[in-house]
């Protein structure tokens, strides 16, 4: 094509922007990369066949080399109970699976940031993520102290970044505190910011964390309620947080980006286990997870100012990317 046909073409309405791919290629400087997700990992006792994927301790250190190896610099940890009771106390358990599970990928990858969900609802007899009085009402200052024993714990057995999940936005200053009064200063807190949604179902048969009758996620944000998201993160932050987790990912957008012009934290979207299923695809034939939906999303709410999306499909995106 001559200049003056290329002219021509771009007249007519052609973008110079998109018209070539040389000029695509150098523009796309926001493509998601591996660096760009944090991989989901649900660890228990045994191997299972659930809802969701599953791991054991023995298994995590070839998962974390996996994700080195792929450029996944960092990995989120859940970690199921058996032993539960009224005080949550099993939650502080030096000896715990999550203890076990972070000792583990810290001894895999050094490097790798380790992240652990502190929370109390797979310690708790009813599935709750808070403590109660003996009236039944949420006992607001026994599950800061708790789940902020729980985040030392965590610390100590090497994880960089621990989360406090209750929405109780008390607890976030009580594992800010406690992180540094133990020396453990140099350990973030990334508190979950959520969403009430149905979206957590898988995760919650898989780790057996469903409530009992009558009892209510009452801390969890109404999704209508956009303003009431915003302001929770903002607390949390002038509590002592150094980042937020944003969930369920797919309904965080507008939070997301009204939150990158608020605050200079990193914003983490979380992808749930309902997106997991229903935005990917399992191959019965190759194997393979169809996970292209889910790099548009991961795309988009990097677009719009996520640090990094936490995934169960990590692994399966960084394949494909590579």
């Amino acid at each position: 094509m001559t200049v003056a046909a290329d002219s021509a073409a771009t007249a007519k309405g052609a973008s110079p922007l998109r018209n070539r791919p040389a000029v695509r290629n150098l523009l796309e400087s926001r493509a998601l990369t591996p660096a760009d997700l944090s991989m989901v990992l649900l660890v228990t006792a045994e191997s299972a066949e659930r809802e969701m994927p599953t791991t054991t301790v023995s298994k995590i250190p070839a998962i974390m080399r996996k994700c080195a190896e792929f450029g996944i610099r960092s990995v989120k940890l859940f970690a199921e109970s058996t032993e539960r009771d009224s005080t949550g106390e099993k939650a502080l358990a030096t000896d715990s699976l999550m203890v076990r599970a972070v000792r583990a990928a810290k001894e895999a990858v050094p490097e790798a940031a380790v992240m652990t969900e502190a929370c109390l609802c797979s310690y708790t007899s009813d599935g709750v993520c808070y403590l109660t009085d003996r009236h039944g009402r949420p006992d607001i200052p026994a599950t800061a102290d708790v789940t902020a024993r729980q985040a030392v714990i965590h610390a100590e057995a090497g994880a960089d970044i621990v989360g406090p999940a209750s929405m109780v936005l008390e607890v976030t200053g009580a594992v800010r505190r406690a992180l540094d009064e133990s020396g453990h200063e140099g350990v973030s807190v990334m508190p979950h910011v959520i969403f009430r949604s149905s979206l957590y179902d898988g995760f919650r048969l898989t780790m057996g964390a469903t409530l009992k009758p009558g009892a209510d996620r009452e801390f969890q944000i109404n999704p209508v309620q956009a303003d009431q998201f915003v302001d929770a993160a903002l607390r949390m932050e002038a509590n002592g947080a150094d980042m937020l987790l944003l969930e369920p990912a797919l309904f965080t957008g507008d939070v997301l980006t009204k939150l990158r012009g608020l605050t200079r934290a990193p914003l983490f979207p979380f992808s749930v286990s309902g997106e997991y299923t229903t935005l990917s695809r399992l191959d019965a034939e190759t194997g393979r997870r169809d996970v292209r939906r889910l790099v548009e999303l991961f795309t988009m709410l990097k677009r719009a100012g996520a640090a990094a999306s936490v995934t169960y499909a990590a692994l399966d995106i960084a394949r494909q990317l590579s």
